[in-house]
């Protein structure tokens, strides 16, 4: 369950959207694990952002563009000739998806199909892992978690989006890469960190308001969310990459990387655990006005990735939000963003060597 320096030492490796949340904290990691990164991608889209805090500007290569622009892709594929090209760049608010579905759609469809189709005219690429959402599913607000060969679908622009994004690669997969490069989609949880900015998702919503001495307005209290910490979706992103330059096509598939089933709880357990780890006393109000659907109900089924990749969570939920307030808290403090996430990162890494060899112990 650990992630191998010596598979990524000196990889020419291609990450689409960098410049977001889970890219800059992805593209750090590579940078640690020695990776030579390029990053392509849209400006940082928050102000404040991880992309800057962090300097990630002057670790990764970093080349402006717009996965819309099959032009652009090309150009970027072929100039760098990656050997692994981690896909990311999205539009990934479920709100905003609402007001623009163009937008939505055009981003993560055929931002998906302009790169994948960039991939295979370039022998570079060796492997390709596009990260979807797990709300690619069908969701039936069940209390069965979802397996990765459940039905696609999606009730808002955005869902849909991420459902259509898997039946591209699957296409893909099955007409163009059959021999060459490997492809695998991964589909993570809501995924939690230090340095996320996103505007109306509810961690970035509650942090906000906390440094600001506000109360946060919290919209679906009783939803429930496979919430965890970037670095576990990370770490099986990254493990799936291994085993794809390794050559191994049973791993060119679609994969679940979910927390535990009894670290899935609702928004308002959240709300509580970050208040009460906060260091003044705020309590959380209701918003006024009518609220767009969003999912009640959803959980994932990572069977899959336990079994088959020994991969499993290292933080319990409680730990991760736990990471952020600490991370925002320093940050905030005047602390180097770039060194707070380093530590952050390596008290990860470290956690899966102390499960290792507590395994082997065993």
């Amino acid at each position: 369950m650990l992630v191998s320096p010596a598979s990524w030492q000196g990889r020419r490796v291609l990450v689409t959207g960098h410049t977001g949340f889970k890219g800059g904290w992805l593209s750090l990691w590579l940078n640690q694990l020695g990776a030579d990164v390029t990053g392509f991608s849209l400006p940082a889209p928050t102000e404040p952002s991880l992309f800057e805090q962090a300097r990630l500007g002057e670790l990764v290569r970093h080349v402006e563009g717009d996965v819309r622009d099959q032009a652009a892709v090309d150009a970027v594929i072929r100039d760098t000739r990656p050997e692994m090209v981690f896909h990311l760049a999205a539009q990934p608010l479920v709100r905003y998806s609402y007001d623009a579905p163009v937008e939505t759609f055009g981003t993560n469809v055929m931002g998906t199909v302009h790169v994948l189709e960039a991939c295979r005219k370039v022998d570079s690429v060796k492997g390709i892992v596009c990260v979807t959402s797990d709300k690619c599913y069908e969701n039936r607000e069940w209390l069965w978690p979802y397996r990765e060969a459940d039905p696609m679908g999606g009730h808002d622009p955005y869902s849909a989006s991420k459902g259509a994004a898997e039946l591209v690669i699957s296409a893909y997969r099955r007409s163009y890469f059959g021999t060459g490069a490997r492809v695998a989609s991964v589909r993570a949880g809501n995924v939690i960190g230090g340095g996320d900015w996103a505007t109306d998702r509810l961690l970035p919503d509650i942090i906000r308001s906390l440094l600001a001495g506000q109360s946060p307005q919290i919209r679906n209290p009783d939803s429930i969310r496979p919430w965890q910490h970037v670095l576990e979706a990370l770490s099986g992103y990254l493990m799936i990459g291994e085993r794809l330059l390794a050559g191994h096509d049973a791993s060119a598939c679609a994969w679940n990387f979910g927390p535990s089933d009894d670290d899935t709880q609702p928004v308002s357990w959240i709300v509580d655990q970050m208040l009460a780890a906060w260091p003044e006393r705020i309590g959380w109000e209701y918003p006024e006005g009518v609220q767009p659907h969003e999912a009640v109900l959803l959980k994932l089924d990572s069977s899959k990735a336990r079994t088959e990749l020994g991969w499993r969570p290292r933080f319990r939920l409680k730990e991760a939000l736990q990471k952020i307030i600490e991370w925002h808290i320093a940050v905030a403090a005047g602390e180097d963003a770039r060194m707070v996430s380093l530590r952050q990162l390596s008290a990860y890494e470290k956690s899966g060597e102390t499960l290792v060899n507590e395994a082997r112990a065993a």
